[in-house]
């Protein structure tokens, strides 16, 4: 034995060997061969007369050994076992195993006095008999009857599972209605709940349905199970509703808008939709009527110079001189009919032959669900130490002494008819604003006006960004201000930060815009003097001589050149526009008995006007910059 030890993984081979596999795909196996027969059939695989003739070569080999190495060589290679590494591994188990084998027999004959018995065991296929082919096609028929069976009970039991499910298909419904909808039992019936009591909502309508068994339950021509619930919502609440939002000028429409949950194509058709479609539109007439039932009521109590109109589902507000806003409730059946309460003769367009407005589209459905918010989430703190329903600045009414009229503006709240008033009256004053702008932008080409509208606005507040520039000089001047939009007022900042309100009204920002233009001409000359070594005698961005402007007020300049030889005086006015006027010295001088001395021909002469015209330039302060360095004598 060697003194090196190797790990050595025996794994069994698997002694079951498949016979037959069924048509069924059952696997029959073949039984191993008992300690016995396996010896037996090993051993009928020894051929005892090669083993001797191979022994008596072995010992004429060994004597052959000592005569000639060639011959030593040639029986070698005869007899040479295998060259695999682990082959005396092998032979050693292998004779370990028979060791262990033969002395399992022993054991055996002595405590069982049973001796060895070698039976033979036939390697060749048994000649199959008559009788046996007869039983064994009646065992394959056998099994093919079988299979047979088992296919139709599978077959009858899925079919009777599909009738179970299709009796329990309400109750499966049933439990996913009760997911999305709030159900109750009364009595024999099952009643549902539509309305939103639970969100915050006062609305008096119950909102009840009831869900019934559709016993017409059938597969129509698309392969497509109807449904087994069957849903009766009231017939007020059939069909589907929407807002149209309109704002009218002198019965021109501005802008409109409707505000609804999709309506799906199939309500135009006599087809039945299932129970969940049929709740949604349901609870979306609901939301309707309750949103234009609380605007119809804050239209009523509301107090505006100009009354509030409410005529059948109609609500007309005044929004400025001239243009109102006009909401519509409309109700649509299940036949395709638009149905108005009284005014039927309204003529709705659709979205499409319309301009769309986002702001009106949403602001009405997301104000009433912030009414139904603020209903449940009172501010703190809770009932346990206060009043419910009182905000936190109310608390401090008593410790800070606040006056009657404090306390009534911290009760003030805005309706939701005024809050929709609000936003459409700004987005009409954004529109407008945006319209002015950029009329002025393309009538005034010198300067340019560049508007910087901000991307983050409120529903009521937006502010635009106002720059005026001269083309190829943005870097030597820039008058900006900034104009905040509002509900019915316009703030403006300007270059010096004085503060302009304005009204509604789209003139006064024009008049404004023109003033700016003039003081920014103004602006820019005394910029450009310094490079071109100009001296500003004078700056007056309000002259108060010459001709009065129908609008704003004058500004004016003047310049002097370097040496003091030349003179430029330059009024700009918003509605006379620009004038530009020189002089120069010396002059020409008469001696008289009155003036004799010479020092007075240094004075300036009268003012000449400049042919503007005739100067080259792109732009105004182009031909200013030209006409300095012409009159510039060093």
């Amino acid at each position: 034995m060697s003194s090196l030890s190797v790990n050595v993984s025996v794994e069994p081979l698997d002694e079951y060997q498949v016979q037959e596999i069924t048509y069924d795909g059952q696997e029959k196996y073949i039984q191993p061969l008992s300690m016995s027969e396996n010896l037996t059939k090993m051993v009928q695989k020894i051929d005892f007369a090669k083993i001797d003739t191979e022994a008596s070569d072995g010992t004429n080999g060994v004597e052959a050994m000592d005569e000639t190495p060639e011959v030593e060589s040639k029986e070698l290679a005869t007899f040479q076992p295998s060259l695999w590494p682990f082959d005396s591994i092998r032979n050693k188990l292998k004779q370990a195993l028979t060791e262990v084998t033969v002395l399992y027999d022993v054991l055996s004959i002595c405590k069982d006095k049973r001796y060895l018995v070698l039976d033979p065991v036939s390697q060749e296929p048994i000649e199959n008999k008559p009788i046996t082919a007869l039983v064994a096609k009646k065992k394959a028929l056998a099994t093919v009857a079988t299979i047979i069976s088992n296919g139709c009970d599978r077959m009858r039991s899925a079919q009777t599972e599909a009738n179970r499910n299709r009796s329990t298909d309400f109750h499966s419904e049933l439990f996913q209605m009760r997911q999305n909808w709030r159900l109750r039992k009364k009595e024999n019936s099952i009643l549902g709940d539509l309305s939103y009591r639970s969100a915050g909502s006062r609305f008096p309508h119950s909102g009840t349905f009831e869900v019934t068994k559709n016993e017409e339950q059938c597969t129509s021509g698309t392969g497509s199970r109807a449904s087994a619930l069957k849903v009766k919502v009231p017939s007020d609440l059939e069909g589907g509703s929407f807002f149209q939002v309109k704002t009218q000028k002198d019965n021109e429409v501005i802008g409109d808008g409707e505000v609804s949950v999709p309506i799906p194509p199939v309500l135009q058709s006599n087809v039945d939709l299932n129970w969940h479609q049929k709740l949604e539109n349901a609870q979306n007439v609901l939301f309707n009527k309750e949103l234009f039932a609380q605007l119809a009521r804050e239209a009523v109590q509301l107090q505006l110079p100009i009354p509030t109109t409410v005529i059948g589902n109609q609500i007309i507000a005044s929004l400025f001189p001239g243009v109102q806003l006009s909401i519509v409730l409309c109700h649509t059946t299940i036949h395709g009919k638009i149905k108005h309460q009284k005014n039927s003769s309204l003529a709705i367009p659709s979205k499409q032959d319309s301009p769309n407005k986002p702001v009106l589209e949403h602001s009405l459905h997301q104000l009433l669900r912030e009414l139904h918010h603020n209903t449940l989430h009172h501010p703190m703190p809770h009932p346990t130490t206060a009043t419910l329903g009182v905000s936190r600045k109310r608390y401090l009414a008593g410790p800070e002494a606040y006056d009657r009229q404090t306390i009534a503006e911290l009760n003030k709240s805005d309706t939701i008819l005024e809050q929709i008033i609000a936003q459409t009256q700004h987005d009409l004053l954004r529109l407008r604003t945006m319209f002015m702008i950029d009329t002025l932008a393309s009538e005034i080409k010198d300067p340019i006006i560049v508007a910087h509208w901000l991307c983050l606005n409120s529903a009521t507040k937006s502010s635009v960004k106002i720059n005026i520039v001269s083309y190829g000089y943005e870097s030597l001047c820039r008058t900006p201000l900034v104009i905040h939009i509002s509900t019915k007022s316009l703030k403006a900042i300007l270059r010096d930060g004085r503060v302009i309100n304005m009204s509604y009204e789209s003139q006064e920002l024009r008049y404004l815009l023109l003033n700016q233009v003039s003081q920014h001409q103004v602006f820019a000359i005394q910029a450009l003097s310094k490079p071109m070594g100009w001296k500003v005698l004078s700056l007056n961005i309000n002259v108060g001589v010459g001709h009065v402007e129908p609008i704003g007020t004058a500004s004016s300049i003047v310049l002097v050149s370097p040496n003091g030889d030349r003179i430029i005086a330059i009024r700009c006015g918003p509605h006379s526009g620009i004038e530009v006027k020189m002089c120069s010295s010396p002059q020409e001088f008469y001696a008289s008995a009155l003036v004799r001395d010479r020092k007075w021909q240094n004075l300036t002469g009268s003012y000449r006007e400049v042919d503007w015209e005739r100067i080259e330039g792109k732009n105004f302060i182009n031909k200013i910059e030209y006409l300095m360095a012409s009159l510039t004598n060093y």
